[in-house]
């Protein structure tokens, strides 16, 4: 799912008609005001405030700053009572709805990921946390009967402006939850995977909806992106395209972000400036990182930023709730499956269980802070458990080799001569990542079938034979793979599946046969130019064995007895990602439809391992 379908389900259902009983309690309840909050800078900032109009006690503050627009503007109420940010209603809190800088009714100029500044040396010297710093500090001082406690949340973009709230130092600041953060574009969030570019999130997200466009602030309209894609097929849409400059023409000259992009493609300053994690230190307000482990978009966000508040703010009341969920599913009503996969439970509401106690608590003083430091959904079995740290210090790194014939093992066999599997990768016909034909990216791909990608001849397989115990993973996966190539540069895909059982019976929802389903645990991508370094790629020596080893996104998940373990391994993941032309260039950005090249891969036995962290 792109954002911009995020949006639709999440954002557009809050401004439409009352319809809930909800909403008659809520509009009987409740005062609006439509305020321009000044900044530092003299830049004013629009604000939506929703106010209780019970006067019996004093309430707390739930601030989101969002680019994506606080309508409805005017007297009509935001639609909270299709949303669980109903319970806060009922709970009274002072609900506060702000359009960041440069976006929509608020002034100034919006920039994409403004890097965060710890050096602000006057008033002129502002990014997020400073507007944040100065949205808290007016809404204390001018709203009657609030109790001066503040919170902040967010989902994807605004929870990366959350993140920037809670990095803002205000003291009357106490509770804040980013989820799903956007939080570096470089290696794991919407743009870039290991620093491949991830096409279509990207693409359509700043050009075909216009996310990045210059916006004409203040405005209740949003940015317009430059093209209208027609296609029905996106993967024959993409493929012919070819090239990124083809891309990058399509764009105009109005879209900076991708501009950038474009000439940014190493790791340099450029980018690191642009790592959220970077100011998270010594941070006051206690923390509630949240995330979905079949996230698209922003999965890469919640596990780092909670890791960095761990390593960098170790002082800080910071908790992890990660759940079987697509990008904002916690949000939704129906946390029950994804795509063909079952989760035994309604996830979501699990969730928001949690949430609204935990902002009581410091928000309101009501209740305790029982949540453990990390609460994680496991699938495969099914389970929420609980940890006092994340990742697991005791997980045991666990290698599963691959070996001749299609096997994994999990001890290395001895093979004279060295043996291998090879595979031609032809970006002419590269994988797709789905198996029908789409318009646009699914959401469900996270835990999809990838039986359609086992049945092709560019693409590695191999499993463990049935499983006679559990295997539970709890962590980051490592990919090392000995490799080596006809030509100087490749892309390398790793794929961790759950086999299900062939007597699996067909889902009675979704009615898709289900026995030797191959769900899609995790999978991550790698340019294999940088698997020395992101910031000075370097070519493959033509024939050379080299190593390959990266590290993969979290992973919880319980493979169970009776299934298998399959490693599946190809160099083309299309069009979620770019194409990499396979011969070495330092800007594949810049390449051209004639630099593309067939080539020979070939995967060494034994000493290509996937190294899994196995708990009990």
């Amino acid at each position: 799912m792109k954002k911009f379908a995020f949006l639709f389900i999440f954002v557009f259902p809050l401004i439409a008609p009352a319809q809930n009983p909800d909403s008659a309690w809520f509009m009987n309840n409740y005062t609006k005001k439509e305020v321009s909050i000044p900044m530092r800078d003299g830049v004013k900032l629009f604000t939506s405030i929703y106010i209780p109009k019970d006067q019996s006690e004093k309430h707390p503050i739930l601030l989101t700053r969002t680019p994506y627009s606080v309508g409805p503007y005017g007297k009509n109420f935001k639609a909270y009572w299709r949303f669980y940010m109903m319970r806060y209603c009922k709970e009274n809190y002072i609900m506060v709805n702000q359009d960041v800088r440069g976006k929509y009714m608020s002034e100034g100029s919006f920039e994409v990921v403004r890097p965060f500044n710890p050096n602000k040396k006057t008033d002129k010297d502002i990014d997020e946390a400073s507007d944040s710093y100065d949205t808290i500090d007016w809404l204390i001082k001018n709203i009657d009967n609030n109790n001066g406690n503040v919170g902040a949340i967010g989902i994807s973009f605004p929870g990366f402006f959350a993140t920037m709230v809670a990095l803002s130092g205000h003291p009357a600041l106490k509770a804040v939850s980013p989820q799903a953060p956007v939080t570096d574009r470089f290696f794991g969030d919407d743009d870039h995977h290991n620093g491949v570019l991830m096409l279509m999130d990207a693409f359509d997200f700043q050009v075909v909806y216009g996310f990045t466009a210059p916006s004409h602030a203040p405005s209740t309209e949003g940015t317009q992106g430059s093209l209208r894609i027609q296609a029905q097929d996106n993967y024959d849409y993409y493929l012919k395209l070819g090239a990124l400059p083809n891309f990058t023409k399509l764009s105009g000259d109005t879209m900076k972000f991708w501009t950038d992009m474009m000439n940014h493609p190493n790791l340099d300053e450029w980018w690191k400036a642009r790592d959220a994690r970077s100011g998270i230190k010594n941070v006051k307000p206690a923390m509630l990182i949240t995330g979905g482990l079949f996230d698209a978009e922003d999965g890469y966000g919640a596990w780092n930023t909670y890791k960095a508040l761990v390593k960098q703010s170790p002082a800080t009341a910071s908790k992890l709730i990660i759940g079987p969920w697509y990008h904002g599913q916690w949000a939704s009503h129906d946390g029950t499956h994804l795509g063909n996969v079952q989760f035994g439970s309604n996830t979501s509401l699990y969730y928001q269980d949690l949430e609204v106690p935990f902002f009581n608590y410091y928000l309101k003083g009501e209740g305790t802070d029982d949540l453990s430091k990390a609460t994680i959904f496991f699938s495969g079995e099914n389970q929420w458990r609980r940890f006092a740290e994340w990742p697991v210090s005791n997980a045991k790194l666990t290698p599963v080799y691959l070996q001749q014939n299609g096997k994994l093992s999990f001890t290395p066999a001895n093979s004279k001569p060295i043996s291998f599997d090879s595979y031609i990768s032809d970006p002419a016909k590269p994988v797709p990542y789905a198996e029908k034909v789409h318009s646009a990216r699914t959401i469900e791909y996270m835990d999809d079938d990838q039986r359609f990608a086992a049945r092709r001849t560019d693409v590695l397989t191999y499993d463990s034979g049935i499983l006679s115990d559990d295997i539970t993973v709890a962590g980051p996966v490592t990919a090392d793979l000995m490799v080596s190539l006809s030509n100087t540069d490749a892309d390398f895909v790793v794929k961790l599946i759950d086999v299900f059982p062939d007597d699996t019976p067909v889902d009675t929802a979704t009615r898709y046969p289900m026995g030797g389903y191959q769900m899609l645990v995790r999978a991550e991508i790698m340019r294999g130019k940088f698997r020395n370094s992101f910031e000075k790629p370097m070519a493959f020596i033509p024939n050379q064995p080299t190593e390959v080893k990266y590290r993969m996104p979290d992973v919880a998940h319980t493979f169970k007895k009776g299934h298998k373990l399959m490693i599946q391994i190809q160099s083309s993941w299309f069009p979620l990602t770019d194409l990499n032309p396979q011969k070495f260039l330092d800007n594949i950005n810049k390449a051209t439809n004639a630099d593309f090249v067939k080539e020979t891969i070939k995967v060494y036995h034994n000493s290509s391992k996937i190294i899994l962290p196995v708990i009990k």
